[in-house]
């Protein structure tokens, strides 16, 4: 045999090898133990209560992740020193909305109120069923495409080892399927979504207008013990008792 071809043929096995050994190797950073979740320590509450001196915890305060344009597969994730880009958002979802709003101007300006909005996607904030409305039909944001007029969301509370506060991932409707057949597949064996670790990536699509955008991908990476599911479900209980008192519903919806 040439030796050429022999060397070539035992370079690719070695280079194999390596890969499979670097593998092996690398830490898997999304399996966190439960201990480092600063926001399951004892006295994760009583600091928050204690820093917002009665204030209310309205959602301007905390850190919110959008779905990236041009169809990025890397997320913005708010940090002390300015944005930082993340490949994969992993923790805890505490809890999660399902929002969705109409603005009568077809290019709100951010920060505009919407005219009607919900905070569950089924009853408006007027008492008026979702399901009946024509901003609700497929086609009726525009003629160029089947988007609908009032535009829907997921907002998950995504509790991280390093807060304790949770970050809010802001799940458009291009992927809201997907994390609500997660959730589904969660639910068909009872495992409550707040007793897993949910690892959340990114990946690029194109629309039929030919527009790349980014769908998101849900993961369970972890599974909590009985012990810990219930720690989270207490912490998560009374935190959010703390965000509803805030009565958010007007902050939920956003100008695109």
């Amino acid at each position: 045999m040439d030796n050429t071809k022999l060397k070539g043929r035992m370079s690719g096995k070695v280079q194999e090898v390596q890969k499979s050994s670097d593998a092996a190797a690398a830490p898997d950073t999304s399996l966190t133990p439960i201990s480092a979740y600063l926001a399951l320590t004892n006295n994760a509450l009583d600091i928050i209560r204690a820093n917002l001196k009665s204030q209310p915890l309205t959602l301007d305060l905390f850190d919110i992740v959008k779905s990236p344009s041009g169809g990025a597969t890397v997320f913005e994730v708010p940090g002390l020193a300015g944005n930082e880009a993340e490949k994969e958002l992993v923790g805890i979802v505490l809890d999660y909305t399902t929002p969705r709003a109409y603005w009568d101007n077809p290019d709100p300006v951010e920060g505009t109120p919407p005219v009607c909005m919900s905070q569950n996607s089924i009853i408006s904030h007027d008492g008026k069923a979702c399901a009946h409305c024509p901003y609700n039909d497929f086609g009726s944001k525009d003629g160029d495409s089947n988007a609908k007029a009032c535009k829907e969301s997921v907002l998950l509370f995504l509790l991280r080892p390093n807060s304790i506060i949770p970050l809010l991932v802001r799940v458009p409707v291009t992927s809201k399927p997907r994390f609500l057949k997660y959730s589904t597949r969660l639910l068909s064996t009872l495992t409550p979504i707040s007793s897993v670790v949910t690892k959340i990536t990114l990946e690029k699509a194109t629309s039929k207008q030919g527009k790349p955008y980014a769908l998101f991908n849900f993961q369970t990476v972890g599974t909590l013990s009985p012990e810990e599911t219930a720690q989270v479900k207490a912490f998560g209980q009374q935190f959010m008792e703390i965000v509803n008192a805030a009565q958010l519903v007007p902050a939920l919806a956003e100008a695109s």
